[in-house]
């Protein structure tokens, strides 16, 4: 049960290539979280430490409903990688090869790969501007900022910049900085992208709310998306992450992720 009592509060953490999780299993029983407790739990030196922290709530819709919150205490209607991780944990946890899960984001659907690796289905991207959402009416494939970057939705904002070289960019600085640019009113997950191969990107990013992250779920399908919709990949393709590598498929019925996850270990926050 993860009741939030004078013992503590249970909880998992888990990792997906790097982009960590700190996660809260109310099925069995409601926890008393608040951002405050979220914020107290993300510090890295005091608490335990993640890029978001995930709620698994009971729902009679779906295997599961999930609820998601940044470092910062916010909340986030997608987190692709919280969802693979938790995806895989329900599935040995009942044998199941397949689920649906709910999030604010919508209906999602996740499957087991094989060897060892997880896939969800994110949706459909978002193209338009006040599904993003940008601040007015706009082209989303060439936004009017230094670096022309494309914006997409994934259920939360993204915008992507593609250099030349990923590695040279100073991501702490000009993540923060676009972060809240006056063009994103709900500020925006940062993504710097390279193209290495023939469908082979390498990117970095700057998550909202988080910053610097080894991994993003949602930011590796926008970045496809984006990828695919200026011809500069088909809309199959391999993402390099400082955390190793997501597969992308931009799929007839939304945009599948497929990669590795890791349950890393059990524990209780005392209070």
């Amino acid at each position: 049960m993860s009741d939030l009592t004078p013992s503590g509060l249970p909880f998992m953490k888990m990792h997906g290539l790097g982009n960590d999780f700190v996660v809260v299993d109310e099925r069995l029983g409601p926890s008393a979280l608040t951002p405050e407790i979220v914020v107290a739990i993300a510090d890295r030196h005091r608490g335990i430490g993640f890029d978001q922290l995930a709620v698994i709530e009971p729902t009679d819709t779906a295997d599961a409903h999930l609820v998601f919150y940044n470092a910062d205490g916010s909340t986030s209607a997608a987190c692709g990688n919280a969802t693979r991780c938790i995806a895989r944990h329900i599935m040995q946890e009942t044998g199941q090869k397949a689920l649906t899960l709910t999030t604010e984001r919508g209906t999602l659907y996740a499957r087991d790969a094989g060897d060892g690796l997880t896939a969800v289905n994110m949706g459909q991207p978002q193209l338009d501007w006040d599904e993003v959402p940008l601040a007015h009416k706009m082209d989303t494939l060439h936004l009017p900022m230094d670096g022309t970057p494309t914006a997409t939705g994934m259920g939360n904002p993204h915008c992507t910049f593609f250099v030349d070289d990923a590695e040279a960019i100073d991501l702490a600085a000009r993540g923060a900085e676009i972060e809240h640019h006056p063009l994103y009113p709900e500020r925006t997950n940062v993504q710097f992208a390279s193209l290495i191969g023939p469908n082979h990107l390498r990117m970095r990013v700057w998550e909202r709310g988080v910053g610097v992250t080894l991994a993003s779920g949602s930011s590796s399908c926008a970045t496809a998306v984006a990828a695919a919709r200026r011809g500069l990949t088909g809309r199959k393709v391999t993402i390099e992450l400082d955390g190793g590598t997501i597969y992308i498929d931009w799929a007839e019925d939304g945009v599948w992720m497929t990669g590795p996850t890791a349950h890393v270990a059990d524990g209780v926050w005392r209070l």
